[in-house]
């Protein structure tokens, strides 16, 4: 028996030594790339936080800093306005929807602003409309409050991911919407702002082409160059919505080429470009065409009322789109005019815009620094 034993362990030492031999390979290989990934982390970690120090040392703000509500700084009205209603007062939003009068561009934004606050609460609205029953600015806020409540009740996530109950409400909201929005528009014959709401119904509602043709055109009559109305436009025309890519494009070269320089609609051709590519890389966003883009649109940018209320819109995308151009120097001036308000394309997508934009920031005011250098 004892000879037999020392049989088979002599059989079975070469496995035990190769067992051993491929456990020692093993750790040494997971710790060995346990390291490196430390290593990487601990040196992106840093590079990181050298961007954020050379960013903060031109007084750029960091990620908790950056207001995620707006595109750019509130006026001095508006927010006093939006201020009222939050604590319940109507008056000082009527008294400023009044006094924009037919400024339909800032109209509009206003007008989106207040609705998303009585999408919160619209106790303060529906004193306004007691108050004043005919009153069209209050029609047209409750309008595009409909509208807003409703894309709330189906959410942000794709159709597979969104219950039936939640497209059920969604649903019935816009058609209630619909109501409101043909009210705000008869209350107000002149007024674009409730036929570019319903925009948002022609994404939701599933418009024909046939039939978001003749909304445009009720739109166009009355602002043929209304930035608002063209971006809500282009996502209907967007793949992911109601059109393709094809469509989007020729949208937006249309629009942009008939356009007059300082409407901002150059931003069009560029918003076209970045909800349909989905490379990996910035070869799309360096070919002549998106140069020539770019450019275009540094004119338009330049060429605008420094007060137009859209303007912080297609600055962000020029900081962006130089940035992936190569044009640091250039970025980090659109960066700076931007600094600090973060809701707009391209950061508006990420779920935390807010690091998004700061990343980018920072990498552009490195890599300008060492162009400098």
């Amino acid at each position: 028996m004892t000879v037999l034993l020392w049989i088979l362990a002599a059989l079975a030492l070469p496995f035990v030594l190769f067992a051993a031999w491929l456990a020692k390979v093993f750790l040494k290989e997971f710790f060995s790339g346990n390291a490196e990934a430390a290593i990487a982390a601990e040196e992106a970690a840093t590079t990181a936080t050298e961007k954020a120090a050379a960013s903060a040392a031109l007084g750029l703000l960091p990620a908790e800093r950056q207001n995620t509500g707006s595109a750019g700084p509130l006026t001095p009205e508006t927010a006093a306005a939006l201020a009222g209603v939050q604590s319940g007062d109507w008056r000082p939003a009527a008294d400023l929807m009044a006094a924009v009068g037919r400024d339909w561009e800032r109209r509009s934004l206003l007008t989106f602003r207040l609705a998303d606050k009585a999408a919160d609460d619209d106790a303060w609205l529906l004193a306004w409309e007691t108050a004043r029953p005919e009153d069209p600015d209050a029609a047209v806020v409750r309008a595009r409050s409909s509208v807003i409540l409703a894309w709330r009740v189906r959410g942000g996530k794709r159709a597979q991911y969104t219950t039936h109950e939640q497209f059920e409400g969604f649903h019935r909201t816009l058609l209630e919407a619909r109501e409101e929005i043909a009210r705000a528009a008869a209350l107000n014959p002149d007024d674009p702002t409730p036929y570019i709401a319903e925009i948002w119904l022609a994404l939701g509602l599933g418009y024909p082409n046939a039939r978001m043709d003749t909304l445009w055109t009720e739109i166009t009559a009355r602002a043929p160059h209304h930035y608002e109305a063209h971006f809500s436009a282009l996502q209907y025309w967007c793949a992911k919505w109601r059109g393709s890519e094809r469509l989007a494009t020729e949208f937006a070269a249309r629009a942009a080429a008939a356009a007059p320089t300082g409407s901002l609609l150059t931003a069009l051709p560029l918003i076209a470009h970045f909800e349909h590519d989905d490379s990996d890389d910035t070869a799309a966003d360096n070919t002549p065409e998106m140069v020539a883009r770019v450019e275009a649109a540094l004119k338009d940018a330049a060429a605008a009322d420094p007060a137009h209320p859209r303007l912080p819109e297609l600055r962000h995308l020029l900081a962006y789109y130089l940035h992936l151009q190569g044009r640091d120097e250039a970025a980090v001036e659109y960066f700076r005019l931007i600094d600090g308000h973060v809701d707009a394309l391209p950061w508006r997508y990420r779920n935390n815009k807010a690091e998004y934009f700061c990343q980018v920031r920072d990498t552009a005011v490195r890599e300008a620094g060492r162009t400098a250098s």
